[in-house]
């Protein structure tokens, strides 16, 4: 959990009960799974405002250009588009 070896949180736990006792151990959890929560609830908020920003910002796809295959093809085109002189 976290890389933090498991007799670290024993000592930590031990240490915890003998400076709060055990009457305020339930008050601690819950102050402590408040604030994970609010926490939650505020990186969550803060994650769905970013990505909204981003999707409302992004730039359109500019239009297709149109597909010349060679200039043989093109100058066919205009040369067909003119009449012939005379």
């Amino acid at each position: 959990m976290f890389g933090i070896h498991w007799g670290y949180i024993a000592i930590l736990l031990v240490v915890v009960l003998i400076i709060f006792g055990p009457g305020r151990l339930p008050e601690l959890g819950g102050a402590v799974g408040k604030a994970m929560r609010e926490f939650r609830k505020a990186t969550s908020e803060l994650t769905n405002e970013v990505t909204s920003t981003v999707q409302s910002t992004k730039p359109e796809a500019p239009a297709p250009a149109p597909i010349v295959h060679s200039e043989s093809a093109a100058k066919a085109s205009t040369s067909e588009a003119d009449p012939p002189k005379s």
